[in-house]
């Protein structure tokens, strides 16, 4: 499966970090940053004293997976996801407690046969998840059931747990 990432909008220096992390330890193809998403160096349009500043921090938790991952940065997200989706990319949303038709949660039996062989995955921002202007360009989206209190887990965590889903398909209804 060939995976695109997509931050979009995610506000934590460490998120980032920890997600760059993930994914290469889950062979991601690419990925791309968006919108106000902490960006490490060369993206960072900053001055140069406070782009490093932000590279270090994610760097912290990245541990180097900034520097190994293929990765760019995108102005304008709707166009990135317009040329993903022309390059035969499906386009996935992380979301939860979305009233759509096209969320799916990861533990039923027939979403297997609803991924296609390239993803692209859009996380959005740690609160209020992804954009509305980004709905009407996914195609599916997927959330992962929570049994707790809480409502949603960590952009972080939450992207570790999908991207193990993606990458190995497992039947989570066996468990």
């Amino acid at each position: 499966m060939e995976i695109t990432l997509l931050l979009h909008n995610i506000r934590s220096t460490y998120n980032v970090g920890s997600i760059l992390r993930t994914a290469d330890g889950f062979s991601v193809n690419h990925v791309i940053y968006s919108g106000y998403t902490p960006t490490p160096a060369p993206y960072s349009t900053l001055l140069p004293h406070l782009s490093q500043k932000i590279t270090t921090k994610i760097h912290k938790t990245a541990l180097g997976a900034e520097q190994t991952l293929s990765s760019s940065y995108s102005e304008n997200i709707i166009e990135e996801v317009q040329l993903l989706r022309s390059q035969g990319y499906q386009i996935i949303g992380l979301e939860n407690n979305l009233k759509d038709a096209r969320l799916h949660q990861i533990t039923e039996h027939t979403l297997p046969g609803l991924i296609a062989p390239k993803v692209a995955l859009i996380l959005g921002e740690e609160v209020k998840g992804i954009t509305s202007k980004l709905h009407q360009f996914i195609d599916l989206f997927l959330e992962i059931p929570m049994t707790g209190n809480k409502e949603s887990f960590n952009v972080s965590v939450a992207t570790a747990i999908i991207l193990f889903y993606l990458r190995y398909g497992i039947d989570l209804n066996r468990f």
